[in-house]
């Protein structure tokens, strides 16, 4: 049986109020950074491709608030949110994404391709699925050189249903690495309905053939994202193996910005608005007594200030050089 956001398993879970007040800034600094993105796109100042992460915010974040600093992630091309939520700089980020040389690749990479090695952050990556293999090199590292560090690859519906996404937790599963494979089911790849491409009704039901736990978490539900990765990620940690967490999310905007989204309908669209992951946290928030407007205000207020300093960064940052045309293509 297929399960929805509204129907899938709720953990009912209290945060400490500098938990959720962190998580909450993660998450707004996600779409804030996105619709700035948008902003600059529209104005012919970025540059590339841009996949837009606005909608998905609670499942980078809960999954990442699980992780410790030298865990690792690995990314897709919507990655933005998930370099942001593992501590990825706003600054260098924006600069990346406008092609500058003070950005996170020199510039060379652009938005599908941010990668920061010293936060864990082991890559975007514009190849569907090709995060998995590379999450599951880095747990099989960890592991053999008994680091007690945890990968989570990020991946989306679409990525369920090729080669690498079975490759590697099959792999994983036979080693029991230290691996969470997170499937963000947004409902669709590109323009096809994942029931159109799937065949079973849930993503994590796949779990079962790899003797692994399949958990289907509410992925605009930051509280039960956290809850579940945390578990499996612990799990993880203690050498029981690898876990698939799918969670069930809705992007707002377009594959990408020259999506004409005529898949879906408008109505659809707003059905899941009125579910956005920054509205339901901040009533969890307000319902559980962990803050009001007098938090969000001030939050909401500096995260806008350090998106402005990162578009005035990245804007005044200079342009690579021809010298750097050949450089970090082959490793010394």
């Amino acid at each position: 049986m297929k399960q929805t956001v509204e129907d899938s398993p709720k953990t009912e879970r209290l945060l400490s109020a500098k938990k959720a007040h962190e998580m909450y800034r993660l998450m707004l600094r996600i779409r804030l950074f996105e619709e700035r993105a948008r902003d600059l796109y529209m104005r012919n100042i970025l540059r590339g491709a841009l996949h837009l992460y606005i909608g998905m915010e609670g499942v980078a974040v809960g999954a990442c608030s699980a992780l410790r600093e030298d865990d690792y992630i690995t990314s897709t091309h919507r990655g933005h949110g998930h370099c942001i939520a593992k501590g990825g700089r706003t600054d260098l980020m924006m600069a990346e994404l406008m092609g500058k040389a003070t950005g996170y690749c020199k510039g060379k990479g652009g938005s599908m391709h941010i990668a920061d090695m010293d936060r864990g952050i082991l890559g975007a990556n514009g190849i569907v699925s090709a995060g998995l293999p590379i999450a599951a090199g880095a747990a099989l590292s960890s592991k053999l050189l008994k680091q007690d560090r945890v990968a989570i690859a990020f991946f989306g519906d679409g990525g369920a249903n090729i080669g690498p996404f079975h490759e590697s937790l099959n792999f994983a599963a036979i080693w029991k690495l230290p691996a969470v494979f997170v499937c963000e089911n947004n409902l669709y790849a590109i323009s096809t309905k994942f029931e159109q491409a799937t065949a079973v009704p849930n993503v994590a039901d796949r779990a079962a053939a790899y003797n692994m736990p399949g958990v289907v978490a509410n992925g605009n539900d930051v509280v039960d994202v956290h809850a579940k990765i945390e578990e499996a990620v612990d799990r993880a940690r203690k050498g029981a193996g690898p876990s698939l967490i799918e969670a069930k999310t809705y992007r707002l905007e377009g594959h990408n910005m020259g999506d004409p989204q005529n898949y879906r309908t408008k109505e659809e669209v707003e059905r899941w608005r009125k579910i956005d992951p920054i509205l339901r946290f901040q009533d969890y928030v307000r319902s559980h007594r962990l803050g009001s407007d007098d938090v969000f205000n001030p939050i909401d207020a500096e995260i806008r200030e350090e998106i402005d300093r990162a578009v005035e960064f990245a804007r005044n940052s200079p342009e690579p050089g021809l010298d750097e045309i050949m450089t970090d293509i082959y490793a010394d």
